[in-house]
């Protein structure tokens, strides 16, 4: 899970490809790495492993399309603008608000995450672990509140956190790897894939990240293929080592909330339930303050916030709505109304209607700009040389002026629309001849 936090990271004017690669990474990788992998293997089984692919395909195309949007768009305000391009204000609003509700209902699950790695370190059932739950959720509001905002640097910090305690996770506990461990394929059906699929997509959002970033590259068109190649190799081979670790190491023990911990066991020894219990809470605090972060902006772009404005008030209704949205949940899964899955399938659906809604809306968007060049070219040539007006020259009548960040391509599909057609004039027919 990945908000507009990373959406925006600073940085220098021009990325190079390492860093940009990096930040790519950083979109998508996010706690829910760490407790995933068990809920999957929970509901699937060794067959989860086909929801695991069917996802990492998905995301390459999410990550194409975004980039694709990026480049036709550059200017656009992250997911809102896109589908505000593509499906009008309404929908861009609509959007908007289901990717604000996802990620107040997103938080407490992060932190839910962080509170299991503790109390299976400490002791404590359930209501333990929402207390710890409860206690991290108020932590990081109180440092929400209190200005405190996880740099770009400290995002990629955690993210190389997380890339190393997996590595070592996978890597180390491959000597106690069986292959027993993978029969049965699916031991509760097929159907169960698919649900697994929608609990594995909590941990896809993000790529919409990219596309804000494709205008500080030095050559978009060069490096840009190379960092999502790099971006989707490196996800895929974490997700995917992840995944078959938790499943050939611990077997029927991979339906768990703490799968990082048992497989750090099995490669360090006693010490990786420290370890593992360390990193997510790092990971939960830095990476739930980057939520809340990324979240107030959107929330002060849709509480129409004039731009560069620090006015509190959407900040601190939507600390207010976390709080009590998080504390409610908790709170439920405390008593054991809801469970872990079921928490999770709140966000999911929302940030999968969000994803829809982009992929709507980019369909349209491209297609638009395929049309506008297509007719920039007609326009040309039906013209002629010296029809067009140059660039310092007045506008043709009708012609509006184009707002900053249209594309080329709009722009010369205006003109060309509004020039006359040319007809070829037929040879004018000699006088008649009189007879006699």
């Amino acid at each position: 899970m990945a908000t507009s936090s990373k959406n925006q990271p600073g940085g220098p004017q021009h990325l190079t490809t390492s860093r940009g690669a990096a930040l790519y990474i950083g979109a998508v990788l996010g706690p829910g790495l760490l407790l995933l992998p068990g809920l999957a293997a929970a509901e699937a089984g060794p067959a989860s492993i086909l929801a695991w692919l069917a996802l990492l395909v998905l995301s390459g195309l999410f990550a194409a399309v975004f980039s694709a949007l990026g480049r036709r768009n550059p200017s656009a305000g992250g997911v809102i603008g896109y589908v505000t391009a593509g499906l009008g204000p309404r929908a861009g609003l609509a959007t908007g608000w289901m990717f604000l509700a996802g990620v107040v209902s997103g938080a407490p699950i992060v932190c839910l995450i962080g509170a299991s790695y503790v109390t299976d370190l400490t002791g404590g059932g359930q209501l333990a672990r929402a207390a710890v739950g409860a206690m991290l959720l108020l932590t990081v509001i109180g440092l929400a509140a209190g200005g405190l905002r996880a740099s770009a640097p400290a995002q990629l910090v955690l993210v190389s956190l997380l890339t190393g305690v997996v590595v070592v996770a996978a890597a180390g506990s491959a000597r106690a790897a069986r292959a027993g461990n993978w029969a049965p394929f699916a031991p509760h059906g097929w159907l169960p894939v698919g649900s697994a699929a929608a609990t594995l997509m909590f941990s896809f959002v993000g790529w919409e990240a990219v596309a804000p970033l494709t205008t500080r590259f030095a050559d978009p068109r060069r490096q840009l293929p190379r960092v999502v190649a790099i971006a989707l190799a490196v996800t895929t081979a974490l997700y995917l080592g992840l995944a078959v670790a938790t499943i050939s190491v611990l077997g029927p023990r991979a339906a768990t909330n703490v799968p990082l911990a048992g497989l750090l066991s099995h490669a360090i020894g006693a010490a990786g339930q420290d370890i593992a219990a360390v990193a997510a809470i790092v990971l939960t605090l830095g990476a739930t303050n980057a939520y809340i972060n990324g979240a107030a902006a959107m929330a002060g772009q849709l509480a129409h916030a004039a731009p560069g404005s620090r006015g509190s008030g959407p900040v601190l209704r939507l600390l207010a709505a976390i709080t009590a949205t998080g504390l409610l949940l908790i709170i439920l899964y405390g008593l054991r109304i809801v469970s872990t899955a079921a928490l999770v399938a709140v966000p999911t659906a929302l940030f999968l209607a969000v994803y829809l809604g982009a992929m709507a809306a980019a369909a349209r968007v491209l297609q638009l700009g395929a049309r506008g060049t297509c007719r920039c070219r007609a326009g040309r040539q039906l013209a002629g040389p010296g029809r067009l007006p140059p660039p310092r020259q007045k506008r043709p009548p009708g012609v509006r002026r184009a707002p900053p960040g249209e594309p080329r391509a709009a722009r010369c599909h205006a003109i060309a629309m509004t020039l006359p057609k040319r007809h070829t004039r037929s040879p004018p027919r000699p006088p008649p001849t009189r007879t006699g």
